[in-house]
């Protein structure tokens, strides 16, 4: 997909709609619980909801097109970010974004696609917003919304944080969402797994950023850190306007399966079985050090053991 152009999507979805008719409230198949094929998205996220808005519904229609369960777009996606994208939150347009997530509701709908939809949720009074995934299902509705919890210290001049996790099933899968600054924090990776989670949906606006810069370096592999001792599948989107780094996929062992080019807008599909074995080295012991238990095996009381400081 060039950068400059847009597919035709109004008329792509008369045709998929036309041709391929959906039933509303379909149920899960049998044989699709515990699998579910992801589209991760990246586009030049900016400060224009309109145009952010045409990105994200020609990429849900081309998740479809490909047969994706569920279509996750980055931090911010529909709404820009705040101290990248735009200066400020100054003189937002929040009817202008309602409207726009009515319309990615709308068409979630009539695709009968999960959406994760990253975006800012506004706040009563002098209230900062929070910045947050809407977990959007197959019938249009918004069923949970994740705030991100760790804002870095410019996210806090835009921003309030969260206070909750957010745990949801698709196709029988236990899912869990975090952004962006969230990667650094391992206990929130840690509390997800606690609760059953084997899909964590992670959106980031690691963009419009300069050459040679950190991150490009670190999140990808702080994330397939986590996901490996943790085992989870992890989605990883992020903005493509240059510099970037682009969306990957993670399996359970904390092997990167795939990933898109950078500063290119794509989608990337990805498939997951849940019944699948991946290498998972700390298994054996990880809900014991969950608990607090901070060694494998048994201790034992032996003054040879409790000395430190003598070799017998």
């Amino acid at each position: 997909m060039n950068k400059q152009e847009f597919f035709p999507w109004k008329t792509i979805a008369f045709l998929l709609l036309f041709f391929f008719p959906l039933q509303p409230n379909a149920q899960v198949k049998k044989e699709d619980s515990g699998k579910m094929r992801v589209a991760s998205c990246q586009f030049p996220v900016s400060s224009d909801i309109a145009s952010n808005l045409k990105w994200i519904e020609e990429q849900m229609i081309e998740a479809k097109l490909k047969k994706a369960t569920a279509v996750h777009f980055p931090e911010c996606a529909l709404s820009g970010y705040p101290g990248v994208d735009m200066p400020s939150m100054e003189g937002f347009d929040w009817v202008e974004l309602k409207k726009a997530t009515d319309s990615v509701l709308s068409l979630a709908k009539k695709l009968q696609l999960w959406v994760i939809l990253g975006s800012v949720h506004q706040l009563s009074g002098n209230n900062k917003p929070h910045n947050s995934l809407y977990v959007i299902n197959a019938a249009g509705e918004i069923i949970d919304r994740y705030d991100k919890r760790f804002c870095t210290s410019g996210d806090l001049q835009h921003f309030t944080p969260g206070d909750h996790f957010v745990n949801f099933k698709i196709n029988e899968i236990p899912c869990g969402l975090l952004i962006c600054y969230d990667v650094r924090f391992p206990e929130l990776y840690r509390s997800y797994s606690q609760a059953g989670a084997r899909f964590i949906f992670q959106s980031f606006h690691n963009a419009r950023a300069w050459k040679g810069f950190i991150h490009p370096h670190i999140m990808p592999v702080t994330a397939q850190a986590n996901a490996a001792s943790n085992y989870f599948y992890m989605s990883l989107t992020n903005s493509c306007v240059p510099e970037s780094w682009p969306c990957h996929f993670i399996t359970p062992d904390g092997l990167i399966q795939n990933k898109l080019t950078k500063d290119v807008p794509g989608v990337l599909i990805s498939d997951i079985d849940i019944a699948d074995q991946y290498y998972d080295a700390s298994m054996p012991y990880r809900s014991e050090a969950i608990s607090g238990k901070l060694n494998s095996g048994t201790t034992v009381k032996d003054s040879l053991s409790s000395n430190r400081r003598a070799i017998r």
